[in-house]
């Protein structure tokens, strides 16, 4: 039997923090990886992938439709789709390689890589593939898989998900989209970008359901100006395929529509990779939907094991589970006792325009504080937007009542992913409106527009010149 420091099960960014952590102290650790290659979602089926589609297809579709009377005409590139998935797939197999297999290598040994499925044996125990491995600390990232809701017929037809819509090696001609959230809008407007008709259905009543609803109605309203087809509010009761075709027929508040396109891509969120690991063998208790319960030092119902990433549930992001590795590393090797704040972890979604968002909601505060302090600035009144004729979003900011600190800000803007970032420093940080007044920002820019949205809590930005201080 193998003994370790700590034994860390999944191969993605939760695990790979960790191992990093692990590494630096001079400790032994293994890392046993199963299902995604190594590097998991980010780099092989989510982050990666997917960003450098939207890229291509940005560079495909913008240029055909300019904004500028100069350029009228525009000009449209050849698009040639089996290159596109070939490129990406050459820069996953890259990054898989430089960012994952060569930062272990860089380890010298500290880090055992074992490809193979672990379970439980005990709260110190794992088996991998009959041979067993003994560990005084454990930390469990195995991250998270498509959910696939239960829609009479789904199974039938032939689905499409994340995972294998950006493996397909002919460009669909129509798409059905189940899911109005981060990876429905982000993939669907990259199809619809390549030039495939786009239907997306969402049941509640907005896109992005946990975004301000400003944000969520700005961004719908862009993407529909694109040609991008979006029914909110509808149930869907069965889907089936007919003659090649697939078919959803939903109740779209209280009306029967049935829809039809040659793929139907599924995107309705995740569930947590916490099956089959035999948790229950180390006393490791999972919520009702699979999610494994941790503290707030992310220790799990069994002393001495942690869990980091998706499998967690708190964000959904790469970022996240990273931090949360890292975290999670520090408190179970060192007794760092460390915790994160999730109110100071800003969030994007990388449609065109981008949604940013970071620290309390409208709603939120009004539950916190029972009183609300916000402003919504369209980004046309940026100069630098005007300027350059992008004029599409806003930026909403959320403050203390009594004492003007800033506690959110929400944007769906070009760029807004960049943006958030002096944000998200206002929030951390504790940031008033004055102090981001008191700053002095280059114009024109879009970042100006933070500034504008504090300004708006002081004064009628409605007329104001742009060279006030």
């Amino acid at each position: 039997m193998n003994d370790y420091d700590l034994i860390i099960i999944g191969g993605g960014a939760a695990g790979f923090a960790a191992a990093t952590r692990a590494a630096d102290l001079g400790l032994r650790a293994a890392m046993i990886n199963d299902g995604l290659p190594l590097g998991g979602t980010c780099v092989n089926v989510g982050c990666v992938p997917s960003k450098h589609l939207l890229a291509v297809g940005d560079e495909y579709y913008y240029p055909q439709r300019p904004v500028f009377d100069a350029l009228r005409d525009g000009h449209a590139p050849r698009f040639d789709f089996p290159a596109a998935i070939a490129e990406k797939r050459r820069l996953v197999d890259a990054l898989r390689v430089s960012n994952y297999r060569d930062v272990l290598a860089s380890f010298g040994g500290r880090v055992q890589l074992i490809e193979g499925h672990a379970q439980f044996v005990s709260a110190r125990e794992v088996e991998v593939d009959g041979k067993r491995l003994r560990g005084e600390k454990f930390l469990i990232a195995t991250g998270s898989r498509p959910a696939v809701p239960p829609l009479p017929g789904l199974d039938g037809v032939g689905f499409l998900t994340n995972r294998t819509a950006m493996d397909l090696e002919t460009l669909p001609a129509s798409m059905i989209v189940i899911g109005a959230g981060p990876i429905g809008l982000e993939l669907g407007q990259m199809f619809l970008h390549f030039g495939t008709k786009v239907t997306v259905l969402e049941k509640i009543p907005q896109v992005l359901p946990r975004v301000e609803p400003e944000v969520a109605a700005e961004l719908q309203r862009a993407l529909e100006a694109e040609g991008m087809e979006i029914v909110c509010g509808c149930e869907i009761k069965r889907v089936w395929e007919d003659g090649g075709r697939r078919l959803v027929e939903a109740d779209v508040m209280g009306e029967v529509r049935t829809f039809d396109a040659e793929h139907v891509l599924v995107a309705t969120g995740v569930v947590p990779n916490s099956d089959g690991l035999r948790l229950e063998q180390a006393g490791v208790k999972v919520d009702r939907r699979g999610f494994i319960e941790v503290d707030a030092f992310l220790e799990t119902s069994a002393p001495g094991v942690y869990a980091a990433g998706d499998v967690v549930g708190k964000m959904f992001l790469e970022t996240v589970a990273a931090k949360e590795g890292a975290t999670a590393a520090a408190n179970a090797l060192e007794g760092a006792k460390k915790t994160i704040n999730y109110e100071h972890i800003p969030a994007a979604v990388f449609t065109n325009p981008q949604v940013a968002t970071v620290g309390l909601t409208e709603e939120q505060e009004m539950e916190r504080f029972h009183a609300c302090a916000c402003r919504t600035v369209e980004v046309a009144r940026i100069p630098k937007a005007q300027a350059v004729k992008e004029t599409r979003g806003l930026i909403k900011m959320v403050i203390h009542p009594e004492d003007s600190r800033i506690l959110g800000v929400h944007i769906v803007a070009p760029m807004a992913a960049d943006l958030i970032h002096e944000a998200t420093l206002a929030v951390k940080f504790g940031l008033t409106v004055d102090d981001i007044i008191d700053t002095v920002h280059v114009f024109p820019t879009l970042s100006e527009g933070i500034k504008l949205a504090a300004q708006a809590f002081t004064r009628d930005i409605s007329v104001m010149s742009c060279c006030i201080g």
